[in-house]
């Protein structure tokens, strides 16, 4: 059974929920409403989706690395801290 990472769901709801406009002749303009900031263009929709695709990972890593607050998608939820349990250093 394959793993989904937490984080390749995130990517996987947000781009789910994007946006994209044909830009006359220009080609393609995309965004994603919840992620401020999350906007490409490219000359054609393929290529828009992949910019897109590469523009929201690289605002993922600097929100996490800056500690900005980041939308939760479909429930998921990249803001909570990992919670640490105690291990037991004793040896047998």
């Amino acid at each position: 059974m394959p793993s989904t990472f937490i984080l390749t769901s995130y990517i996987d709801s947000a781009l789910a929920e994007a946006k994209y406009e044909r830009l006359g002749t220009e080609g393609y303009a995309a965004t994603i409403p919840d992620c401020p900031g999350v906007v490409a263009f490219a000359p054609t929709l393929r290529a828009c989706r992949s910019e897109l695709r590469s523009v929201l990972e690289d605002w993922i890593l600097v929100g996490l690395r800056l500690n900005h607050r980041l939308p939760v998608i479909q429930a998921i939820d990249l803001n909570s801290h990992p919670a640490n349990e105690p291990v037991d250093l004793q040896t047998r």
